[in-house]
């Protein structure tokens, strides 16, 4: 006799299935609240058509208000005015239009001034602008920001500030004393004032953005937090003198007579980018000076730095032999050419050979070369041909091209002209990619200063 088991499932069993698959119900509020507080401002609206329950969650938790993410219309200051009264949880993040400091300052001492940004951790008055410039004239015709904006002085870890001038009245009192990571962009400030920024007023400080200051002609950095410092201004001089915590230090674009000197940053890793075109600006280290991008005194070697970036007219190899004697342990390297190589008439010079050896007592620890802008001319073919020939720990080198060479037959070519088959480290790849439609030396955020390889871009 054959007897068969029971198809009929316990009782309870199908409700208990339920909670399993419905798993988010069981997390707390608190919780819940704190992950739509991290997507973008629309997205964290729509989570309110869910239930009942997560359209109290939403008013509740923390906010982030993201100007940019309001439908593009004349309304968008009331929209801002009518989600903070009728938020009932604290601030996470307030995002606006740097302009409003000048044009809107009343709206936006009023904004400040909601109970809905209590606790506020984000502040960001964002900046329209590529490259942050502006006539030295609207800078200083630049007013202070309503005094509110310093009232989240105990709990602000992140703030962006721009369009405004920052007076020594408000510098003076200013103490952000949770403060992790600072911005500012076309702002007017005096060098004391600056100074006093960042060694006193924000004693926790890590990443610092410095772009289109006016009123400074020497910045001089003190600080033992600063882990890194991006730097985009008609300042004459940076003088960093004491970061002992110091590990990057950026240029999205370098004045043509600025000049930096590093006195004390013994942990300092990354440094670009470096414009060969610019001789008259300097990079000295001890009593070692870059003159441009060129070697015009080597006494000091600095054996830290371990990522660079470069722009040069042309790839010259020269060029980054002489920096491989200042920077010893150099591991990866960026380099970009800025004269729109691909439009350059190709050289059908044969490579020359005796430069190729020229590197035989120099230890090459180069692992990670990205050659941008890469069209197979003349000097480029030659200056990836003689890494590949030299580099005997080479992991990897990326040929950032244009779409159109993106394909099998380029890159068949490309492998017999850089001679991959006599390359010196039989475990170096050749990858190719298309261009990075972020780079830092275009354009430079706060979010880069806080990432190990900034110029790196993901693609």
């Amino acid at each position: 006799m054959v007897v068969e088991k029971s198809q009929e499932r316990p009782p309870g069993a199908e409700k208990d299935e339920e909670q399993l698959l419905d798993r988010i119900s069981s997390v707390s509020d608190h919780i819940l609240g704190e992950i739509i507080s991290l997507l973008p401002l629309k997205e964290g609206a729509r989570t309110q058509v869910l239930s009942s329950k997560w359209r109290r969650l939403w008013r509740s938790s923390p906010l982030n208000l993201d100007f940019r993410g309001l439908p593009a219309s004349s309304s968008r200051c009331v929209l801002v005015s009518d989600i903070l009264a009728a938020h009932l949880g604290s601030g996470r993040r307030l995002c606006l239009p740097g302009s409003h400091l000048q044009c809107r300052a009343d709206a936006v001492d009023a904004w400040l001034l909601s109970p809905a940004l209590d606790n506020l951790q984000e502040l960001e008055f964002y900046f329209y602008g590529r490259r942050y410039r502006a006539p030295d004239l609207v800078l200083k015709l630049l007013l202070p920001p309503p005094e509110s904006i310093f009232r989240f002085s105990s709990t602000l870890r992140v703030a962006v500030i721009s369009n405004c001038y920052l007076t020594d009245d408000d510098v003076e009192t200013l103490r952000f004393k949770q403060l992790r990571r600072l911005a500012l962009v076309h702002v007017k400030i005096s060098e004391v004032s600056l100074h006093t920024i960042i060694s006193v007023g924000c004693p926790g400080l890590e990443c610092l953005l410095l772009s289109t200051i006016s009123g400074v002609r020497c910045h001089r950095i003190n600080s033992p937090t600063l882990r890194s410092i991006g730097f985009c201004s008609s300042s004459e001089e940076l003088i960093i003198e004491d970061a002992p915590s110091l590990e990057r230090l950026l240029y999205p674009e370098m004045n043509e007579t600025m000049q930096t000197t590093v006195i004390s940053a013994p942990k300092l890793e990354t440094l670009g980018c470096i414009p060969e075109e610019y001789s008259g600006s300097k990079i000295v280290f001890g009593s070692t000076v870059i003159q441009g991008s060129r070697i015009d005194s080597l006494t000091t070697v600095v054996r830290t730095v371990k990522i660079l970036a470069i722009h040069m007219p042309f790839f010259d190899q020269d060029i980054v032999m002489d920096l491989m004697r200042c920077f010893p342990c150099l591991e990866k390297l960026y380099a970009k050419e800025i004269n729109e190589p691909c439009k350059q008439k190709r050289q059908q010079k044969p490579p020359n050979c005796k430069d190729w050896n020229l590197l035989t007592s120099l230890d090459i620890r180069l692992r990670t070369i990205v050659l941008r802008c890469y069209c197979k001319t003349y000097f480029q073919v030659n200056f990836a041909t003689f890494f590949l020939l030299n580099a005997r720990v080479l992991k990897s080198m990326r040929l950032e091209v244009e779409s159109c060479n993106y394909n099998e037959h380029f890159f068949a070519e490309q492998h017999e002209m850089l001679q991959m088959e006599k390359r010196a480290s039989r475990g170096a790849r050749l990858c190719f990619t298309t261009g990075c439609h972020h780079e830092v030396s275009g354009t430079m955020h706060l979010d880069d200063l806080d990432s190990t390889d900034p110029f790196a871009c993901g693609c």
